[in-house]
């Protein structure tokens, strides 16, 4: 069972588990899968639930009154997933009537009434465009004692306009568009979240300016593909002049966004990230593979040349640019010398990191049908060679900043040893994860005085392929209006931007562990 459900006594009069009990609020917990967005969705989810009147389960708890499933089905391993998930639920709600499972996201899009087939203990079915729905489907499933099953095939309100909690005092995810205009080969997002949907440039700056009211000094940009964005009001310059504009927000710190397609990438985004002081010197821009025989049959409207291009102009703008990337191996008709040609181009970006994964066959895209099928093992052993390739290069690149001083945005839970080594962790602005030590020169220990949320500076000591190591003392600490809300166990709620849907013309206006949906 996964950790973090919980369970209060009280029940609601009337429920089966609280018959005569004293009215207190029903419990929920949310379990998430996957990319950026379903973790911004579940913000959303909480949201709802919360203005509804639901209370979030105490971690230690394991029987909430409601339990949601946000689902991903970009990898295959997907539906195993959920159903074992779902599965061991089962015994648990026989033994707590009243208790309700809601399945929602990208697998329920997909899969529909197939879910209650499978688990006809769950309760309520709902899809990528009817998030806002879910309270009234619980209600409804609740009243009529049998399951709902509702998958709109497009969105019925802009998911931004939904109430939202925020999981972080220090960060936060805005969502500039939703879906997805592309059409690459393996993947099934478009299908699931529908055609691109931009949100007015004047919506996305007021949640930004919102979130930095309540103390957020980081912001991350959603969208399947942020170079797009402005397709719907005709201003292909658009993502360009969003981050000019976030640069004129006072209070917020850094800006980052996810996830650029390089077929989309202007020369006016690079010159914006440069010139605009708090956009991070960070980009995260699929790859896929080096090939451009593989590039071709996935769709991807780019060539290896043209993606080293664009790297190319981004070092010469911002020579401390830290470059992240997706990378897939065993593409339907890959060979030999099609991987090489990704090792080589690895090789030449010089990534500071990669998301590296095995090509999955998901039913639906036009890839899992096609000829050139390879064999698990043909698979499995250049995914290893890839990652030995990607994790030489990223030691090496890391090794560079041994020395430097860095700026590091505190964290909370991004180093899972810290307890026991007695360091903090958070990011460089470059994105970059550091650990950090918290004793001052004279020995004191600065734990207690230095909050997720506050700024440090600290110099790196030692470098590994995936994180950076500060072993001194911090060089400065900076207390900030997030560190206090994270002191004060305070998280930001947004009401949502109540503006409705973009619609075409003129403009008259959003911050984002692991990659978008897994491969734009």
């Amino acid at each position: 069972m996964p950790v973090g459900w919980g369970r209060q006594t009280g029940r609601y009069p009337g429920s089966p588990r609280g018959r005569g009990t004293k009215r207190v609020a029903r419990t929920y917990n949310v379990v998430t899968y996957g990319c950026q967005m379903n973790v911004h969705d579940s913000e959303r989810i909480s949201g709802l639930l919360e203005q509804a009147g639901y209370v979030r389960a105490a971690p230690a708890d394991d029987t909430p009154d409601i339990v949601v499933f946000n689902t991903c089905a970009v990898r295959e391993n997907a539906d195993n997933r959920l159903y074992g998930n779902l599965g061991r639920l089962r015994p648990v709600k026989d033994k707590h009537p009243g208790m309700q499972i809601a399945v929602g996201g990208c697998l329920a899009q997909k899969d529909r009434g197939e879910i209650v087939r499978k688990a006809p203990w769950v309760d309520v079915v709902f899809g990528t465009h009817n998030i806002g729905a879910l309270p009234v489907l619980l209600e409804r499933a609740r009243h009529n004692a049998a399951a709902e099953v509702e998958i709109l095939e497009s969105l019925d309100v802009f998911p931004s306009t939904l109430p939202t909690r925020r999981e972080s005092t220090y960060a936060g995810w805005v969502s500039i568009s939703v879906g997805c205009n592309n059409t690459c080969t393996f993947c099934i997002v478009p299908a699931l979240r529908g055609k691109e949907k931009d949100r007015r440039p004047g919506d996305i700056l007021s949640e930004v300016r919102a979130l930095v009211d309540e103390g957020v000094l980081e912001v991350t940009l959603l969208g399947q593909n942020v170079n797009s964005y402005g397709v719907e009001f005709g201003d292909r310059y658009a993502f360009g002049k969003l981050l000019r504009a976030c640069g004129d927000i006072d209070g917020l710190e850094r800006v980052r966004f996810t996830s650029p397609h390089p077929k989309d990438f202007t020369d006016d985004v690079i010159a914006a990230m440069a010139e605009t002081p708090n956009v991070c010197h960070s980009l995260h821009m699929p790859l896929q593979s080096g090939s451009d025989d593989v590039l071709k049959a996935m769709r991807r409207s780019y060539r290896s040349e043209r993606y080293l291009g664009i790297i190319e102009k981004v070092r010469a703008a911002m020579p401390d640019a830290a470059i992240t990337t997706d990378i897939i191996v065993g593409f339907p008709g890959e060979t030999e010398a099609d991987f090489q040609r990704t090792l080589d181009v690895v090789r030449e970006a010089r990534f500071s990191s990669a998301f590296t994964f095995q090509y999955s066959k998901r039913p639906g895209t036009p890839a899992a049908t096609m000829d050139g099928q390879l064999p698990k093992q043909v698979v499995q052993e250049r995914y290893e060679r890839l990652v030995a390739c990607v994790e030489e290069i990223t030691w090496a690149e890391n090794k560079r900043l041994v020395g430097e001083t860095v700026e590091v945005l505190v964290a909370l839970g991004e180093g899972r040893k810290d307890e026991r080594t007695g360091r903090m962790s958070g990011r460089a602005r470059d994105g970059r994860l550091v650990h950090f030590a918290t004793e001052a020169p004279g020995g004191e220990s600065l734990a207690g005085q230095i909050r997720p949320g506050d700024i440090v500076h600290t110099t790196i000591t030692y470098a590994a392929p995936h994180h950076l190591n500060a072993d001194g003392a911090p060089v400065a600490h900076r207390r900030t209006r997030a560190g206090d809300a994270a002191e004060a166990g305070r998280s930001p709620r947004t009401p949502g931007v109540l503006l409705g849907l973009p619609t075409i013309g003129a403009p008259p206006i959003a911050p984002a562990p692991v990659a978008g949906c897994a491969t734009h």
